[in-house]
């Protein structure tokens, strides 16, 4: 037997220390909070302050593209479209689930004539109310391509001068119903944009066949008109998977 356990001495000693070593980790513990009280963790403040970053971007490079005076010209526009148009009943799938058998059957499916669509390309006076709906419809591609047309860098490429805009009309058609992905050349310069663009289907012929005289006759570019029957011919591509460049008809 340890005559040292009985001591009485030692016993008192040995408390104290072990008391001694829990209040100067008490008081460790207090000191690290007092210096890091108020301050954000460091791995959250850098992720908020990339967030921050981007949404600042975003933000600027909206505000340069869409204009708050460019919004108010398009206003009273776009609220006579809106007062002018009738329900209808739809008579295609505007929106399916990839994958459903309605998506497969429609990919599988005949195409269309795509050289009877621009078989029906006519030269000839361009409709000032035809460029004014074009205008107004717009400002939804402005967000992307620039409300000069010129693109904007790692988002979309420009519709100036550009070859594939003043092309076979159909290819415009095709692109606004089901989107374009994929690498392409546009005035000789090589685009690989990380996003494809999503489709505008939800347009009626009217309004798509507009938008698309629209960007054929504006930054510099010249072209025919596009005609509502035009679009209305090519309604059978909606649901079908997003277009690439080699399935398009070369400019």
């Amino acid at each position: 037997m340890d005559p040292n356990r009985d001591n009485l001495f030692i016993r008192f000693s040995a408390f104290w220390l072990g008391l001694g070593i829990v209040l100067i980790f008490a008081v460790l513990l207090a000191v690290i909070a007092l210096i890091n009280r108020g301050k954000p963790d460091d791995f959250e403040a850098l992720a908020a302050q990339k967030r921050y970053e981007t949404k600042e971007a975003v933000e600027a490079a909206q505000a340069e593209e869409l204009t708050k005076e460019a919004i108010d010209a398009a206003v009273d526009e776009v609220a006579k479209s809106l007062a002018a148009s009738k329900p209808v009943a739809v008579e295609t799938p505007e929106q399916l689930v990839p994958g459903s058998e309605t998506a497969k059957r429609l990919a599988e499916g005949p195409g269309a004539d795509f050289a009877a669509v621009d078989a029906l390309t006519e030269e000839g006076p361009i409709d000032e109310a035809v460029m004014a709906m074009g205008k107004a419809q717009y400002l939804v591609c402005a967000a992307c391509h620039g409300q000069e047309g010129q693109g904007v860098p790692n988002l979309a490429p420009p519709l100036a001068k550009s070859e594939w805009v003043t092309g076979p009309v159909s290819n415009l058609i095709r692109i606004q119903m089901r989107g374009l992905g994929g690498p392409i050349t546009v005035a000789g310069v090589d685009y690989n944009l990380p996003l494809s663009m999503a489709a505008l289907n939800y347009q009626t012929d009217e309004q798509m066949s507009a938008v698309l005289t629209y960007i054929r006759n504006s930054f510099g570019n010249e072209a025919a008109a596009v005609k509502p029957e035009q679009v209305k011919m090519l309604r059978s591509e909606i649901g079908k998977p997003t277009l690439t460049v080699k399935d398009l008809i070369q400019p």
